[in-house]
């Protein structure tokens, strides 16, 4: 700075000096740079979508000619029901119905349209067509009269009913289009209200139209749901049942226990996988399954005792082979299949677990339609049918 500049001001000092000195001596500030490893660029890009786990068993008589598509209908739930038409109605005038179902493992989801019919399920086709199931049945539109033990309950849009198919009964229906759950008993062996519920029961309730929401979000979404979506799906599913049930007036003071479902499923899946065999113990399956005997026993309490469960999923397992119109085996080599060395004792337990004999399973009269249905390739998807799905679900 010149002396002019300066004027009015004292001069700078010595210690000023060194400060101007040192400021303009320092190097230019340097900036710490952390050298993190860089992400891939590929790291960085969304996943691809899982690919979707169901395919549906889709049958429509809408490409059949008129004359044929009640017979064809009929023939395609038989291994359910038996239907009829209406009095004065005549099949050659056509029957237009559409039937969708989707199988995910241990649970039915069916979208179905239909013109007015009867509908049977009789004590000839329970024996005939051995499932126990629960069907779960909300109506999307028109209505149905069904008769349980003597009761009749009126399905309209937006109701929810429960039925068992291990108990007859019978009914009518309008043109109607429903969403149907089938879904095995032992899905609620294990909870409070397993004993508790009945048949023919109508949902009502808030939870019950929590439920309907979620049916409805469900059967928008089934074309697109993964292999891993599809045990949470039926788990909630069961749950929600459950939760409608227990809150609702018959049920009130029953109470859903900490569950223990997916141990009954993986007790479920060992026995039926080594009905076969001869070490099919207690001790078998609180070796397999690492658990004690104590906690086998409270599992299986509901069933009658391990024994017994074992004992019914071996004669259910030979009662579907019986029924079963194409397995050509021997009664004896079927026995032997289930794990009965004797065909004696198998023949006893048989008879006195359905009322009836093995030969008399086997020997159930075929309904005349069925010598009147569409060829099997319009009424089955790949290797599978509508009712070789229904006997299986739960195995």
């Amino acid at each position: 700075m010149s002396n002019s500049s300066r004027k009015g001001h004292s001069p700078p000092t010595l210690v000023e000096k060194s400060h101007d000195l040192q400021i303009n001596s320092c190097p230019p500030m340097q900036i710490e740079r952390r050298r993190w490893p860089r992400q891939p660029i590929n790291d960085l890009e969304p996943s691809p979508p899982l690919p979707p786990a169901l395919e549906p068993l889709q049958f429509s008589t809408r490409d059949l000619s008129p004359r044929d598509q009640f017979a064809a209908w009929q023939a395609y739930l038989a291994p359910l029901i038996d239907i009829a038409l209406p009095d004065a109605f005549s099949s050659d005038a056509g029957f237009p119905a559409d039937h969708t179902a989707w199988n995910l493992g241990n649970m039915l989801v069916v979208q179905q349209s239909s013109p007015s019919h009867s509908y049977t399920r009789s004590p000839l086709k329970l024996r005939s067509n051995l499932i126990d199931h629960w069907h779960l049945v909300l109506l999307r539109s028109g209505q149905t009269w069904t008769e349980v033990d003597g009761h009749v309950f009126e399905g309209m849009p937006g109701r929810l009913e429960l039925r068992s198919l291990g108990h007859p009964f019978r009914g009518r229906t309008t043109d109607t289009r429903s969403t149907s759950f089938y879904l095995p008993r032992e899905l609620f062996s294990e909870t409070a209200v397993a004993k508790e519920i009945k048949n023919g029961t109508i949902l009502s309730g808030n939870y019950t139209n929590l439920l309907i929401e979620y049916i409805d979000s469900i059967d928008a979404k089934l074309s697109s749901l993964t292999a891993a979506d599809l045990p949470q799906v039926v788990q909630t599913t069961r749950d929600m049942i459950v939760t409608c049930l227990s809150s609702m007036a018959q049920y009130a003071d029953v109470a859903e226990p900490q569950g223990t479902l997916a141990l009954m499923e993986r007790v479920r899946r060992f026995v039926q996988r080594n009905l076969s065999s001869p070490n099919l113990t207690p001790d078998t399956l609180c070796r397999e399954l690492g658990i004690s005997r104590t906690r086998l026993y409270q599992l299986l309490e509901p069933s009658g005792g391990v024994l017994h469960y074992i004992q019914k999923r071996r004669l259910l397992s030979a009662h579907v082979a019986l029924s079963n119109t194409g397995n050509r085996q021997h009664i004896v080599e079927i026995a032997a299949v289930v794990g009965y060395t004797s065909a004696a004792h198998f023949s006893r337990a048989f008879s006195k677990e359905f009322g009836y004999s093995p030969r008399a399973a086997r020997n159930v009269t075929v309904p005349p339609y069925l010598a009147h249905n569409a060829p099997r390739t319009e009424i089955s998807h790949g290797n599978h049918s509508f009712g070789e799905w229904l006997a299986s679900l739960g195995q």
